[in-house]
């Protein structure tokens, strides 16, 4: 098994958020204020500039009504 660096790991984390939001309809503005929070805070996520914690990842899913696992599906 091959692992990331943090910094690739981040970016594949937010490229592959970007995708699911984006399939499930949401804007950017939609998917913060519904996990009340800043929009810039998603920016930031899918950007890979910051981690976001475990509880955000939660409530995205929970917002976007897919299965955990989904946000770490991604191919690096």
């Amino acid at each position: 098994m091959e692992y990331l660096d943090e910094n690739s790991f981040l970016k594949a984390f937010g490229e592959n958020l970007k995708i699911l939001r984006k399939q499930k309809g949401f804007t950017q503005e939609q998917l913060a204020i519904d996990l009340n929070i800043e929009i810039s805070q998603i920016s930031r996520i899918e950007r890979g500039v910051i981690n976001t914690s475990i509880g955000n990842v939660n409530a995205i899913a929970k917002v976007l009504k897919i299965d955990h696992k989904e946000l770490f599906e991604f191919c690096y």
